[in-house]
């Protein structure tokens, strides 16, 4: 059901929105961005293999996130990574960003996730207020603990 800003789940006939939005969040942060057709393609074939469930903002839609499923190793429950999370730039500071993490938070709730994961940027300080205003924290075991940190690679 949508809510005050219009935040739905998508489905199939939103890959071609999911994959531009997608495509958009790259090319603004200057990362990687493959043509929104073949993402549009992949949102497809994520979607339908069902550990993966994208939310849309808005009529254009002017927002998205997309949250990732697996099954965690130390409870019977699964666990959820936000994969991506992004708003357009002509509508930040709307509240758009807050109602998508919200409704992460209680889409990973109604999967059946007992964890939510996200990694940002350092320099990326207008994501980690979001996030920690979402009550997400970066220290092991809960606010005070050490530093946590995330690391990737190719291979």
């Amino acid at each position: 059901m949508p809510d005050a800003h219009g935040i739905r789940r998508a489905g199939p006939a939103d890959a071609a929105a999911a994959g531009r939005l997608l495509h958009d969040f790259n090319v603004e942060f200057d990362a990687p961005a493959p043509p929104p057709e073949w993402l549009a393609a992949r949102v497809l074939e994520l979607l339908a293999d069902g550990r993966t469930v994208v939310l849309l903002a808005g009529a254009g839609p002017d927002g998205i996130a997309v949250l990732r499923f697996r099954p965690a190793l130390w409870t019977d429950a699964s666990e959820c990574h936000l994969q991506e999370l992004y708003v357009v730039p002509g509508r930040r500071g709307q509240g758009i960003g807050r109602a998508l993490g919200e409704s992460v938070l209680a889409t990973a709730r109604a999967e059946g996730a007992d964890y939510v994961d996200v990694a940002t940027s350092e320099d990326d300080a207008v994501a980690r207020a979001l996030y920690e205003r979402l009550g997400f924290h970066n220290r092991e075991g809960g606010p005070d603990g050490p530093i946590a940190y995330h690391y990737e690679r190719d291979v």
